[in-house]
């Protein structure tokens, strides 16, 4: 049996102006990477009552609607601290929220285009100040 036991655990909620800033930060480098990406970037945090979409944008005559999970590690080596990616924290519940978020924003928009909802998980680095991007398309599939 090992000498090592856990004397402490715990865990505490994030202020919400640190959570949010990793967030207001995360939807920034997900436009930038989309940009780059070809995606031309129409708003982004339209809210609704029972959802919100971070970033709505445009990719070969589709309207895009996409969920930002970033989340914020000190040092060492992304695959190692991290037990889940963010992108895994996006759940089938919250995407069928913002599917029908998304499809009030095309009806108030009178918009007939096709659109499918998009997931980009962020891990940012604060002590190289890299941020690994991921993009999963079509992350909610035929079955909205």
């Amino acid at each position: 049996m090992s000498s090592l036991r856990l004397v402490y655990n715990a865990f505490f909620m994030l202020p919400d102006d640190i959570r949010k800033g990793v967030g207001r930060g995360g939807e920034d480098i997900a436009c930038q990477f989309l940009i780059r990406k070809g995606y031309w970037i129409i708003g982004r945090n339209y809210r609704k009552k029972w959802g919100e979409i971070d970033i709505v944008a445009e990719k070969d005559e589709t309207v895009r609607f996409i969920e930002v999970k970033a989340v914020s590690v000190r040092g060492g080596d992304f695959s190692r601290e991290m037990q889940r990616l963010p992108e895994e924290l996006v759940h089938r519940r919250k995407l069928r929220k913002i599917a029908r978020t998304a499809a009030l924003y095309m009806e108030e928009k009178k918009d007939a285009r096709e659109y499918q909802i998009d997931v980009v998980g962020i891990v940012m680095n604060q002590t190289s100040r890299v941020a690994r991007c991921r993009l999963f398309e079509q992350a909610l599939g035929e079955d909205l």
